[in-house]
């Protein structure tokens, strides 16, 4: 599962989160991410309206072959949808044992949500090297730098209130990866999150 991951980012530093949106307003800003560059996609999952726009995300994403998970991922249920739906990989605010356990068994690979070293430890434990931080606004870019010492080997998505603004603040501060939303409809914001792209290079 850390593959996945691995593969996922390999080619740009940034996913984007497509939350609350309509099936086809869902694909729009999807196929605008991958113009981007950004080959990663996450739809949240919290309604069956939203469970209609990953799945046709999942359809647009296959001539490409972007990868495409489900967000707030927080029950076996939600697995169990995100499996059906399409979804390559599952995202989470929290870190719950057995929604990872579950997601492992679908073949998903899991991104839980963390906010401590507790919580990385945890994680670790589980077997898993990538982990969400979030809200990442929140703790701060100074917490990115902290966890690096204890946690050389974690990979770590940073998630909310991340703008192509602040974005090299926290790849700077350790984050390897940082996940937007809004600012996929911020015209301004688009030629810095397609820059954003050209650093995978150099990390």
């Amino acid at each position: 599962m850390t593959d996945t991951f691995d593969t996922m980012f390999a080619t740009s530093p940034v996913m984007a989160i497509l939350r609350g949106y309509t099936p086809e307003r869902s694909v729009e800003l999807a196929r605008l991410a991958w113009s981007l560059g950004i080959s990663s996609v996450e739809v949240p999952i919290q309604n069956e309206r939203a469970l209609e726009a990953l799945r046709a995300v999942v359809r647009a994403a296959e001539p490409g072959g972007h990868a495409v998970g489900a967000g707030t991922v927080i029950s076996l249920a939600h697995v169990r949808d995100a499996k059906q739906a399409g979804a390559s990989f599952t995202v989470a605010p929290g870190l719950d044992p057995a929604v990872i356990e579950a997601a492992l068994e679908a073949g998903l690979a899991p991104l839980p949500g963390v906010a401590s070293g507790t919580d990385i430890q945890l994680a670790k434990s589980l077997g898993l090297t990538w982990v969400k931080a979030f809200p990442a606004s929140v703790l701060g870019v100074d917490w990115f730098s902290a966890m690096r010492g204890p946690f050389p080997e974690v990979r770590i998505v940073a998630t909310g209130g991340i703008s192509a603004a602040n974005a090299p603040e926290y790849l700077g501060a350790g984050a390897d990866v940082v996940a937007v939303g809004s600012a996929l409809e911020d015209e301004a914001q688009l030629p810095l999150l397609s820059a954003l792209g050209a650093s995978a290079a150099t990390r």
